[in-house]
């Protein structure tokens, strides 16, 4: 039964300690929801696990399927089984979907697939996920409005079948039939697969479609609370001042916004942009 399994771990990004100390468990098949305010430590964490190089693990462990994951590069971790639909997906001028998936598909099997098994496989996904026919052919994330970049993640997440995704506010951008679209997938694909999931959102909604197993609250760099799938609808009722007063806690100082350079989803190899 593969596990994900997350000990006292700390975080830090230029020295500043983001993550303080997070344990968590994610079983086999299950949904967990991670909420807290902006700022306090969700997309660090899961971007931690999936082993961005700007984040500096000072201490604590990471086993997945009861592999060291901090002992692996990104590749490594990506062909375990481990998937991060990302915040802000970036544009890859000059490479196609179809050139991207097929060789992050090839580097987890031992035999490439074949040319028509991928064209089948990739014209079903689109199919599933309502997006334009010429998908395949279109340089990665070009052009792409910020709903087509998110839907193209859970076109990667389809396309790889990953045993464990992570999922960084994957409906930001979305309209409500295309939220439905993501869901429909994603639910979809985790009855076929039995994949585990951590998604990050601020909204209830995503969550009435995409049930979690369990929520847990990130305030200032550690789990200050636990639930169900009540927990989320409450939070999304209520906001997080009633955690703050019964538990005396304050978030983090919220961060300057700023776009994660990505690490690759499909971790084939990493993509370095300069600024």
């Amino acid at each position: 039964m593969k596990e994900l399994v997350i000990k006292d771990l700390h975080v830090s990004v230029e020295d500043k300690e983001i993550l303080k100390g997070v344990s968590l468990t994610v079983g086999e098949g299950e949904t967990h929801a991670l909420m807290g305010p902006n700022g306090n430590g969700k997309s660090t964490l899961l971007a931690a696990i999936m082993g961005n190089p700007k984040y500096t693990v000072t201490s604590g462990s990471i086993t997945y399927d009861g592999k060291d994951l901090l002992s692996m590069p990104v590749n490594e971790r990506s062909i375990a089984g481990v998937f991060l639909a990302m915040q802000y997906p970036q544009e890859i001028p000059g490479v196609t979907n179809s050139d991207f998936l097929r060789a992050a598909m090839n580097v987890r099997r031992e035999n490439p697939v074949s040319l028509f098994t991928f064209i089948k496989s990739m014209e079903k996904t689109i199919d599933d996920l309502q997006m334009k026919e010429d998908l395949a052919h279109r340089f990665l994330n070009e052009g792409f409005s910020g709903g087509e970049k998110k839907r193209n993640e859970v076109v990667q997440m389809e396309m790889l079948k990953p045993s464990l995704s992570m999922l960084d506010e994957i409906d930001s951008g979305l309209d409500v039939d295309a939220m439905h679209i993501v869901a429909g997938a994603v639910n979809k694909l985790q009855k076929e697969t039995n994949m585990s999931m951590i998604i990050v959102s601020h909204y209830d909604r995503f969550f009435e479609l995409i049930e979690p197993s369990k929520t847990h609250v990130l305030v200032d760099g550690k789990i200050v609370l636990e639930g169900d799938g009540e927990l989320a609808r409450k939070i999304d009722r209520e906001g997080y001042d009633w955690i703050y007063k019964e538990y005396d806690l304050a978030p983090a100082q919220k961060e300057e916004a700023k776009r994660p350079v990505s690490i690759g989803t499909c971790a084939v190899r990493t993509v370095t942009t300069g600024k």
